[in-house]
């Protein structure tokens, strides 16, 4: 029998100044999983471009499309693909989406857009002289 399940799995790493606070999985929203069938299409949706942080603490679901209280979006700082797995990179630096972020997501623009992945964690302060990067990696298997 034949068994050809594709699935899309992440898990992001949450770094303050350089070093690693948090690591966490993350879900592959349905409207990024559409986004992912549209691409293997054609190029219509623009690439994953930005990735967004917040203090929303509802769980993640299948439906989300945003946030659920954004604080600051960033363009992302590389993406790579090494077999099977994309790695989306964005710093925020100092002043940027400051405060107790307890949300990301990852974006194909500056503002709106589609959303691919969005995931919720513990509180990881971001002071107002801290850079943060998440780095943020979806494996397809």
């Amino acid at each position: 029998m034949l068994n050809d399940d594709l699935t899309l799995k992440g898990h992001l790493s949450i770094a303050i100044n350089g070093e690693v606070v948090k690591t966490v999985p993350n879900l592959v929203v349905t409207a990024g999983k559409n986004y992912v069938a549209s691409r293997m299409k054609d190029t219509t949706k623009s690439a994953m471009s930005h990735m967004e942080i917040g203090t929303g603490t509802a769980a993640p679901a299948a439906n989300n499309t945003v946030l659920g209280s954004a604080a600051h979006r960033q363009a992302l700082t590389s993406t790579t693909v090494s077999n099977n797995v994309v790695t989306y990179v964005a710093s925020f630096a100092a002043g940027d989406g400051t405060g107790a972020i307890t949300e990301a997501g990852l974006f194909n623009a500056s503002s709106s857009g589609d959303m691919l992945c969005r995931t919720t964690f513990s509180v990881v302060n971001k002071g107002s002289q801290d850079s943060m990067t998440i780095t943020w990696e979806v494996t397809v298997s």
